[in-house]
């Protein structure tokens, strides 16, 4: 079998995002750790999803918006399903985008340590690259610029990790399932931002597009292990740098940035850029994946022509990032747009799940690519956990805390 890296490297590049890397960050200078377990289970779950997905868009040759549309004859569902995926995705990427272009402009600033450069003019500048990569519209050469992403991303925080230097013993035991005091948050978190419903829609999406002969199922698969257990290293990496570098020391840390910057008097600059160099990869490719998924998704249930070079998906894509730029450089905190979107994601991930699962037992859809036996039973213990998870979102909006 060939083993081909495409479409699952724009999965993890999607996951692996400033809030991801702030989550991660967090996680590691508040519990060492402790809760390494939470990533590894999220990435095993992420990976388990998205091979549905992915079998989904090589073998059906079916994005998943149409599919969903094609599930139930019931026109109020599919309008429900319709407006709950337009509000988390054209609303919530707009409002993460304006994070995704944020993060990417802190961590050039930590490259650039001691540079006046209004942030500003580093978003903006930001926003024009992330449109002008989008504009170029071919699939192969999007995929391409996003593995070069994602393998500098891994670079970074892999030497990161390694001028730290987090010990082996440590590293280990944090795979033992624990919760210290007050970290029950923030192993949702790290779940939370790992396993993300739009990946679903991108994922099913790019393989149709990568294998448009439907014969890349095995090659797709491959991909999906390989590109999101990368990505779950990477996430488990930023854990332990900040485990290794900042647990215990009493300095304050609100995201990645801050970590680079605390990290340099005791590692001495190459850390500092290292992590600079992983934040600004990490901010570039989801400011550049979440137009990709909304574009495609829109396009898929407003039955617009598919692909990247069609015209409806570089209007949309070029929309969300005019957004988010605007949003991150006029300063606005977008809290009412996010508190929508988290709405609408924790109502969305655990619903697409469901749907998912209904779709991939299709055998006249899938035939052998099918859901077997074992898939089902994973998927639907990830249905109850998103669907806990989901809840737990929702009431965390409306200040009822869990």
């Amino acid at each position: 079998m060939k083993i081909t890296i495409g479409p699952g490297a724009l999965v993890a590049a999607a996951f692996i995002g400033p809030g991801t890397v702030t989550a991660c960050t967090l996680a590691g200078a508040n519990f060492a750790y402790a809760l390494l377990w939470a990533l590894a289970f999220a990435t095993v779950a992420t990976i388990i999803l998205q091979d549905m997905a992915a079998r989904l868009g090589a073998g059906a040759r079916l994005g998943l918006g149409e599919a969903l549309l094609q599930i139930s004859e019931r026109t109020w569902l599919k309008w429900l399903v319709t407006a709950l995926v337009f509000t988390a995705l054209a609303l919530g990427n707009s409002a993460y985008e304006a994070g995704n272009l944020t993060g990417s402009a802190i961590g050039l600033q930590s490259i650039l340590s001691g540079s006046s450069i209004d942030r500003r003019w580093i978003v903006l500048a930001l926003a024009m690259l992330a449109a002008a990569i989008l504009l170029v519209g071919k699939y192969k050469v999007l995929e391409r610029i996003l593995i070069g992403l994602v393998l500098l991303m891994s670079a970074a925080f892999i030497i990161s990790a390694i001028l730290v230097g987090p010990p082996l013993h440590k590293l280990l035991l944090g795979f033992v399932p624990s919760l210290p005091e007050g970290s029950v948050l923030t192993a949702v978190a790290l779940i939370g931002t790992t396993i993300v419903p739009y990946n679903l829609f991108l994922h099913a999406a790019a393989c149709r597009q990568r294998w448009p002969s439907g014969a890349g199922i095995a090659e797709a698969r491959a991909d999906t292990v390989i590109s999101v257990g990368l990505g779950g290293l990477v996430s488990i990496l930023i854990v332990a740098t900040a485990a290794a570098s900042l647990f215990g020391t009493g300095i304050e840390v609100l995201n990645a940035g801050d970590m680079a910057v605390g990290i340099e008097p005791l590692f001495g600059s190459a850390a500092r850029v290292m992590l600079g160099i992983g934040l600004l990869a990490a901010g570039l490719t989801s400011a550049i994946t979440a137009p990709m998924a909304t574009a495609y998704v829109l396009g898929e249930i407003l039955q617009k022509p598919a692909g990247s070079n069609a015209p409806f998906f570089k209007i949309t894509a070029l929309l969300i990032i005019l957004i988010g730029s605007l949003i991150a450089m006029l300063n606005i905190k977008p809290v009412s747009l996010i508190i929508i979107a988290q709405i609408a994601n924790g109502l969305l991930l655990p619903v697409i799940a469901t749907l998912l699962l209904m779709i991939m037992n299709r055998k006249a859809l899938l035939g052998e690519y099918a859901n077997g036996l074992w898939s089902n039973i994973a998927g639907a213990l990830i249905v109850l956990l998103t669907l806990g998870l989901g809840m737990r979102a929702i009431l965390r909006v409306f200040g009822v805390a869990i």
